[in-house]
């Protein structure tokens, strides 16, 4: 039986804990479909589990290891990809509200890394972001699915960003690109935001 943990690898990889009884002192950490799957024994307690995870998933970034066959699964690169994975954010950490007309990859944003049109429902990302780890993607893909239903950047809008556990963390590292890019330290739009017209 997997056991979902609110975890995830520092690319933004759904983490499952599979306890077996078969299994009495081994652990191992494997690919399979999109998640990092550690598997360990039945008997282990929650600190054990929690501190294996930690060594296993550390092994495995440092294994170089990608999901599953590579395909790219978890980093949409073509516009119909990126719409199916806005499809599973919204379901995941919106319940689905989230319905966008239109998802799209687009080069000529240069100030914002997305922006969303509530009243078309067109959301757009830069391109800048497919080299990003892809919390980060999510973050801003799940910004502009946010702004679908609010469109502002009031209390509410971000009580529906709480639910994505990487929110701050992406912030921030968005924030540490921005920053260095006004200094020329590399190129990238500025902001996150929802278009006004």
């Amino acid at each position: 039986m997997a056991e979902e943990i609110p975890l995830r690898t520092d690319d933004g990889a759904p983490v499952i804990v599979r306890r077996s009884a078969r299994r009495r002192r081994t652990v191992a950490a494997f690919w399979e479909d999109g998640n990092a799957v550690v598997a360990i024994p039945a008997s282990f307690t929650k600190a054990q589990e929690r501190e294996w995870v930690r060594r296993m998933l550390a092994k495995l970034k440092a294994k170089g290891e990608r999901r599953g066959s590579g395909d790219g699964r978890r980093r949409p690169s073509s516009d119909s990809a990126l719409a199916q994975h806005a499809a599973l954010l919204s379901r995941t950490y919106l319940g689905g509200r989230a319905v966008p007309t239109s998802v799209r990859w687009v080069t000529n944003q240069n100030s914002r890394w997305g922006s969303a049109t509530p009243s078309e429902g067109t959301i757009r990302l830069s391109h800048k972001l497919q080299p990003m780890p892809q919390w980060v993607v999510d973050y801003v893909l799940l910004h502009e699915l946010a702004h679908l239903l609010v469109a502002g950047h009031n209390a509410a809008f971000w009580r529906l960003l709480e639910a994505y556990p990487e929110t701050e963390r992406a912030k921030a590292f968005l924030e540490g690109v921005s920053f260095a890019t006004s200094r020329g330290l590399g190129e990238g739009p500025a902001s996150v935001d929802t278009d006004e017209d």
